[in-house]
Parts: C-alpha cells; structure tokens; sequence
C-alpha cells in the first residue's frame, strides 16, 4: 500500500536521515550541494506526510470495486466501508499531524523573527552611525568588540561595531563586507527560517538538533567561499578569528561568533569536493524529492 510507504519514508526523512547526514562531514567541502541535499530531505519529508491521505483514495477505490463485484455484496460494502473510515481517518490524522504543526511553526517563527529583526533595524537606524566601506552602506555602533552582521529584508542593513573597523586591516575588512553581502544576496535568513520551521514543527522525539546546527554551518561556510573569493582564505579565516567572540543577533547574521569558528576554518583550508561527488548530491537531492512524487502517482495510476 502505497500511503503505508509514503508514511514510512516521512518518518525516516524526519528522523533518521538528518542524524545520519549531519555525520557526513565530508560534504561540508560542497557546502552549496549539501545545502540543496538538506532542503530536498526536508521537502520530501513534507511531501511524504501530506500525500498518505491521497495515495489512500485510490486503494480504497479499488477496494470498493472488488467487494461490489463478489457474490455476497451486501456483507463485503459494509466491510469496505468499515476499512475505508479506518484508513482515511488513519491517513488524515498522519497528513494534519505533519500540516498543522508546520503552519503553527511557521507563522510563530516568521512572526517572530520579523518583529525583532524590524526592532533592531530601527535601533541600529538611530544608534549607528551611517558610513560606507568598499562600497557597501554600513550602520557602525560605538562598541569596542569586533562584531559583524547583517539584518535582511526590505530594509536591510549592515552592521559593524567600531571594534571591527579598528580590529580589521583592510583585507579581512573586505572580507567580512563581502561574506554579509553573500548572505544579504542569497537570502540565506529565509533558507535558514524554512530550517528553523521545520525543525521545530518535528515532535519532539524524532527532532534533530544535529541537523539544524549542520544548516547554520552550512550557510556560514558558503558565506565565507564568498569572502574567500574577494580576500583569500587566509585573510578570512583571520577576520573569522577577530569576530569569533561578538555577538550577533536573532535577527541577524553574522560573519563570527557562531560557535563554529574551528570548523570554518578548517573548511577554509579543505579543497572542495571533485566534481563527480558533487554531482552525486545533487541527484541524491533530485531522487529524494521524486520518490514521493513518483510513489503517489503510481498509488493513482
């Protein structure tokens, strides 16, 4: 039975395979390709919950024909009847198990995370003091620990305590500059909301921690390929060390104090992966997301 399936890849997709990817440290090398292979586990995880009810229908269709063409039809209907409720019921609740707690998570969360990021943007507005660097408008606060960040969005904004701007030479400057750009140009908070959504819409016991703390490294490390790429490796893992102990935000993200500072680093020094493992993750993220596509048309074929 085919919702039966559906049901059993979601549980996995939700439960097992995020522990066991976030054990592959290897593909930290790739850290785009892992990306897309983190998402295309997630949304087939989704996928999967939602179609058991529909890839019911058409068994219990067929159910129902076959006990209406037997010679005791009377007895067979009422017991058709009776495993359709059974099922349906069974494979609604498995679908509004997963929808509910997904759109409660994701309006809490975005509203959240809008309001505080709309907060601090108007407080950097009136506290920071206007300025350009390397061609990117900053908002600098009179702190004196190096910290970098930016608030995305409509309005967005970054920021730089002047710590930062006296700690930083003018390499490593460009570098941070260039890794919050990359996060600002990829939208890297709605990847890291849709992560934070999901994760927290997961009960309880099937959550992954790891696998969240694998994301937030992930974007970071494919911000700093962008800083690398302006200033070199060198001068953005120096800047990396500078910023390790500021402090950045909810609502914000930050070129340092991630708590994942050792392993940025290292990941600086690594080579990227060859390009035929490369290739492999993201058809592993294409099988992932066609395998519930593909179970519930043939549950209707």
């Amino acid at each position: 039975m085919y919702a039966l399936a559906l049901a059993l890849i979601a549980v996995v997709l939700a439960a097992v395979a995020p522990r066991i990817m976030a054990r592959l440290k290897v593909f930290r090398r790739s850290p785009r390709a892992a990306l897309v292979a983190w998402q295309a586990v997630s949304l087939a995880a989704v996928l999967s919950a939602l179609a058991v009810a529909p890839a019911a229908i058409p068994f219990l269709t067929r159910t129902h024909t076959i006990a209406c063409a037997s010679e005791e039809c009377p007895s067979a209907v009422a017991a058709w009847r009776t495993q359709w409720w059974a099922v349906l019921v069974v494979a609604a609740v498995v679908t509004f198990a997963v929808l509910l707690p997904l759109l409660v998570s994701g309006h809490r969360i975005g509203t959240r995370l809008r309001a505080a990021r709309t907060r601090h943007t108007e407080l950097v507005d009136v506290l920071g003091d206007p300025r350009e660097e390397d061609g990117t408008q900053l908002r600098v606060l009179a702190h004196a620990t190096p910290t970098a960040y930016c608030l995305p969005g409509r309005r967005s904004r970054v920021v730089l305590t002047e710590g930062a701007l006296t700690a930083l030479p003018t390499g490593e400057l460009s570098a941070v500059l260039a890794h919050e750009r990359a996060h600002l140009r990829g939208r890297h908070d709605l990847l890291l909301e849709y992560f934070t959504v999901l994760h927290h819409s997961v009960p309880g016991p099937v959550r992954s921690p790891e696998a969240l703390r694998e994301v937030r490294l992930l974007i970071e490390a494919l911000a700093d390929r962008a800083a690398s790429r302006a200033s070199g490796p060198v001068e953005t893992a120096r800047a990396l060390l500078t910023l390790a102990h500021g402090q950045t935000p909810v609502a914000g993200l930050g070129a340092g104090g991630q708590g994942a500072t050792a392993a940025r680093m290292r990941l600086l020094a690594d080579r990227p992966l060859p390009a035929p493992v490369v290739a492999l993750m993201y058809l592993y993220a294409a099988a992932v997301v066609a395998l519930p596509l593909t179970l519930l048309w043939l549950a209707w074929r």
